[in-house]
């Protein structure tokens, strides 16, 4: 009898619970290869959607100002006329990032005749606001005062950007003209206004008491990149001193919108009714975009917002807005 029962366990038993580990033990198997997929995808993501310009500018990173991260990238469209002129603003919470031009952008511009630039400027670990929007102004101006040298048709200039990049566009092109026309600098004598800006994700302010209200029951107003631009506890928003709230308007685009303000296209990955479940879709949400629309609509300044679209739908949107008035503002 007991050599049956130990026959048993041998040929039944044993291979089962054999069977029983090894499924386990796949089980596990996947369920740690699923987050390293899902970390592998989003790293793809992340490479697609940063990669760099494959085409070699014509003028690589040259200085628009004293500072090491005041420089750009130029590429010129061969023309015998001035050429209208993109600029591109790149992204990154004003804590990072690279000049940086989608290629579909930088294609679709130079076939038609557009020149492009990309900038980069000052982060907020070296420099606090304004020196953001005072860089993106200034690298308006400085080509402007280059536009001689580089064929570049100064009365044809269109700002883009993302994130961080989109709010320096958007405040390009609504802010009041920054120039100075007695400056010992003949840079800063040039106008920092441009013709029309296309923006994804873009964030119309940074008024952390503006975010505050509009995102009601989210952390999204203390963003951390904000509490680093602006150099601020944002636990003490209601208790700051009075240049810091002055400071939070004065780089926001939305106070400075009037009649006499340039077209704009705002495209968002996400939908109006997207919840914020965090603060990285609180400061990208479309609501940045409806509000300023609302704004402009009531000035009757042109205004486009799309929604549930990737950066891709931004790239092909962006290159018919920019043809559509760079080339039609010939003059």
């Amino acid at each position: 009898m007991k050599l049956t029962v130990l026959t048993f366990c041998v040929l039944f038993l044993l291979p089962a619970m054999i069977a029983a580990q090894e499924a386990a033990h796949a089980g596990n198997d996947q369920a740690q290869a699923k987050p390293a997929q899902r970390q592998q995808s989003q790293a793809q993501r992340r490479r697609n959607r940063n990669r760099a310009t494959t085409q070699k500018p014509t003028h690589a990173n040259v200085h628009y100002g004293p500072h090491e991260s005041q420089v750009l990238d130029l590429w010129l469209a061969s023309s015998d006329q001035p050429t209208p002129l993109l600029v591109c603003i790149h992204g990154g919470g004003f804590r990072g990032g690279e000049k940086y031009v989608p290629d579909d952008v930088l294609k679709g511009c130079l076939d038609s005749g557009i020149s492009v630039a990309a900038i980069t400027y000052r982060f907020s670990r070296v420099a606090k606001a304004p020196a953001q929007f005072e860089d993106a102004a200034r690298a308006i101006q400085f080509l402007r005062h280059q536009a001689k040298e580089w064929n570049l048709d100064p009365s044809r200039i269109a700002a883009i950007g993302n994130s961080a990049g989109a709010g320096l566009s958007l405040w390009l092109g609504f802010h009041d003209d920054v120039a100075q026309p007695d400056s010992d600098d003949p840079v800063l004598r040039q106008s920092s206004r441009v013709t029309c800006v296309s923006v994804f994700n873009a964030q119309s302010t940074y008024d952390p008491r503006v975010l505050r209200e509009w995102f009601s029951g989210t952390d999204t107003y203390k963003h951390p990149a904000l509490a680093q631009l602006y150099d601020v506890n944002l636990d003490e928003l209601d208790n700051l001193p009075p240049e810091k709230y002055r400071l939070f308007e004065e780089t926001s685009a939305l106070p400075h919108v009037t009649r006499d303000d340039v077209p704009v296209l705002m495209v968002y990955l996400h939908d109006y009714d997207t919840p914020i479940r965090n603060q990285g879709i609180g400061i990208h949400h479309p609501k940045f975009g409806k509000e300023l629309k609302d704004r402009m609509d009531k000035l009757g300044i042109p205004c486009e917002v799309h929604v549930n679209n990737n950066r891709d739908d931004w790239g092909r949107l962006t290159v018919d807005f920019v043809k559509k008035h760079l080339l039609s503002a010939q003059h």
